[in-house]
């Protein structure tokens, strides 16, 4: 039902619509989530993209462009431009995989893991920040559905 808000007239259509397809509320809601954590990641200086591959790498030591590319989800050409970037910036340096000469694998620094713990220290305000209209009970329940969701594709 429209609302009068001034001289604009303000439709409630799309909760409506957003309860019949949860696929049109989810890609609504990551559209607001990305623009968010990108606009927060970007303030520390790394992308979103930059900030993961950081992550990743600290957390499980030197990959590959592709293993970094399939395990976060992000398109092998993004993924060429995020560790051209990381290494200009110093927070990543590529050697030739001794397991692979054909590939190279990328390796935090110490600049790389300097960059990351300033970025972890801003992700708990953001969370909260962007997910404030949540209880805690309903967030933990959004992370398993997602996992869920995340699993099954």
């Amino acid at each position: 039902m429209p609302t009068r808000t001034g001289a604009r007239t303000r439709t409630t259509y799309f909760p409506r619509l957003a309860a019949e397809r949860p696929d049109i509320a989810l890609c609504r809601a990551s559209t607001a989530v990305a623009r968010a954590a990108e606009a927060a990641a970007e303030q520390q200086g790394l992308g979103v993209g930059h900030h993961l591959v950081l992550k990743m790498l600290a957390a499980v030591g030197p990959r590959s462009q592709q293993v970094l590319s399939e395990e976060l989800r992000i398109d092998r050409s993004v993924m060429v431009g995020i560790a051209d970037e990381l290494e200009k910036a110093g927070h990543v340096r590529r050697e030739r995989d001794p397991e692979d000469r054909r590939a190279y694998a990328v390796t935090i620094t110490a600049a790389g893991r300097r960059a990351l713990a300033k970025a972890e220290k801003t992700i708990p305000e953001f969370l909260d920040r962007t997910f404030a209209a949540l209880t805690p009970a309903e967030r933990d329940q959004l992370t398993a559905l997602l996992g869920k969701l995340l699993s099954a594709n």
